[in-house]
């Protein structure tokens, strides 16, 4: 039966019988098909890199589904995978993590509940990948930046330093950490109290130099996938954060070490704030190695949201200093919460919505080939 809204008087025109829609029903249908067309953003998509070593390794898939034939179901993900020692962890991750994820998640959920679960899924996906890499006897490891985007839900996991950071409505807030010991106190702590050695590499006179690093294997990242060949205190459990845009969307760089060795995140953001994604990217790498010469692998994906109601199709507007586009959901951090100075001097609580941040510890030491796997690792 086909319905017709009521005159000022309340009656239907005419003499027909179609049924008559309260103003209060049709405002809320229009007001729930903005937000449904608002919590399914465009996203715009761009990288760039320039290989020294041929270590770095990309994942973009910007249409996914966790039920084939479901479009209900769709996604985003893209990883950033900076190998050492070889490429053969930063190959597998990028091929398996993605099936790993899902794996650990039920496909009837409904997206309430898969973006609730899917902080410890990708904790779950994260170890697995690292403990069936073991199998392959390799002693490559893998620095890890994976975003899973779903409508205006930004979900982050990271292991090493590759790094995510968002730029929305003139604020910086850091989606991942450095997990470099030199960057990390906390990260040292953990090591030493679980009965590991960080320290400098000393020469001969017993003077040190370079960077801080864990004996036995001289690794100075914490945190990584592989590296089975330099001790059980380097391990892949990810820093995960989940926030929420508004409907005002953001930019995303996902970079490599080779790039934020040379820009602070407010040089990336500017260097790149009138170009699209793909031009962008391409901009902060030469950016970057025009700073400090192509050292290392340096790679960068920008990911533009573009919610629908918006007249942005980029380049983003001018910064403004004050504006936010988040709300705390839980509380405060407080200096000593953040893993990082740099974390601490971009990242502003009082206006991040964060529904989710861990970076357990309760998994200390590396897990073995043939420890039975459990999924939850974390706890709120």
């Amino acid at each position: 039966m086909s319905s017709r809204s009521s005159g000022s008087g309340g009656s239907s025109s005419g003499g027909g019988t179609g049924a008559t829609v309260p103003l209060a029903v049709l405002l809320r249908r229009e007001v729930a098909t903005e937000r449904t067309a608002a919590e399914r953003p465009e996203l715009q998509t761009g990288l760039f890199s320039q290989a020294k070593k041929g270590e770095d390794f990309t994942f973009l898939k910007p249409e996914c589904e966790r039920v084939p034939g479901v479009p209900s179901s769709s996604f985003s993900a893209f990883g950033l995978f900076d190998g050492h020692n070889g490429n053969g962890a930063a190959i597998y991750t990028k091929e398996n993590l993605l099936n790993n994820v899902l794996s650990a998640v039920p496909a009837d959920l409904n997206r309430e509940d898969w973006l609730a679960a899917l902080p410890r899924a990708l904790v779950a996906a994260f170890v697995k990948t690292d403990k069936d890499f073991q199998t392959k006897a390799r002693s490559s490891g893998t620095t890890v930046s994976f975003v899973i985007i779903d409508g205006l839900i930004i979900t982050v996991a990271s292991v090493g330093d590759s790094r995510c950071v968002l730029e929305a409505e003139g604020s910086i807030y850091h989606l991942s950490s450095d997990h470099r010991f030199d960057e990390n106190k906390e990260e040292v702590d953990r090591v030493t109290e679980s009965g590991g050695d960080v320290g400098r590499l000393n020469v001969v006179g017993g003077a040190e130099i370079g960077p801080l690093r864990c004996w036995p294997g001289g690794l100075c990242l914490s945190r990584s996938i592989g590296d089975q060949d330099v001790g059980e205190f380097i391990v892949p459990v990810p820093l995960v954060k989940q926030v929420k845009l508004s409907t005002a969307g953001g930019r995303l760089i996902i970079a490599s070490d080779g790039v934020w060795d040379a820009l602070s995140p407010e040089a990336a953001f500017n260097c790149s704030r009138e170009l699209p994604p793909e031009p962008a990217a391409e901009q902060i790498v030469k950016t970057a190695v025009q700073s400090k010469g192509l050292r290392d692998d340096t790679t960068c994906i920008v990911v533009d949201i573009i919610a629908e109601k918006s007249n942005s199709s980029m380049p983003l507007p001018k910064k403004q200093p004050g504006i936010g586009v988040f709300k705390n959901m839980f509380r405060k951090k407080t200096s000593s919460d953040s893993s990082s100075h740099a974390d601490r001097e971009y990242m502003d609580p009082d206006i991040v919505e964060e529904i989710f941040e861990d970076e357990c510890a309760l998994l200390s030491r590396r897990l073995v080939p043939n420890f039975i796997f459990i999924a939850k690792y974390c706890k709120n």
